[in-house]
């Protein structure tokens, strides 16, 4: 199942508006889909003392496809996300802007959104990469989340 065209504009509109924090890092939503979400940060003004990207930024850039996501998969009438626990492994100083892309199954949506309407919740998980534009990983992080229906 896609979303629309119209849908996904509204949707990467949003995204990048969410939160005055992140619209002042510039991020960019460049992709979305049911399940899926391509993100890029800008460098400028994301750059730290020693003119690489600041690791706040980078954690910014691998949290966000998590809210995106969500608005892209779930009943948001219904369930809204958390995060319970994210872990970023830095690799390399990111010098450019960079992207992370995000892509859950169809099978994973509807098993994560029937635990949560069963139980009340459902964690799910996933592993990213931010890529410099290069193609270099810079970071990888594990990503966990819990969707909640609204009223638990």
């Amino acid at each position: 199942m896609s979303l629309s065209e119209e849908q996904q504009e509204r949707i990467k509109t949003h995204a990048g508006r969410a939160f005055p924090f992140v619209e002042r890092c510039g991020v960019e939503t460049l992709e979305v889909d049911r399940g899926y979400c391509r993100m890029r940060m800008p460098l400028a003004p994301n750059h730290n003392h020693v003119g690489t990207m600041y690791a706040g930024a980078l954690y910014t850039l691998a949290e966000l496809p998590g809210g995106v996501i969500y608005m892209t998969s779930f009943d948001t009438s219904r369930f809204y996300p958390i995060v319970k626990d994210m872990q970023i492994r830095f690799r390399r100083p990111a010098t450019t802007d960079i992207e992370v892309e995000v892509r859950i199954s169809e099978e994973e949506v509807q098993r994560v959104q029937a635990e949560a309407e069963a139980n009340g919740k459902c964690d799910f998980a996933w592993d990213t990469e931010l890529k410099d534009s290069h193609g270099e990983v810079v970071a990888t992080t594990r990503n966990l989340y819990q969707l909640r229906r609204i009223g638990q």
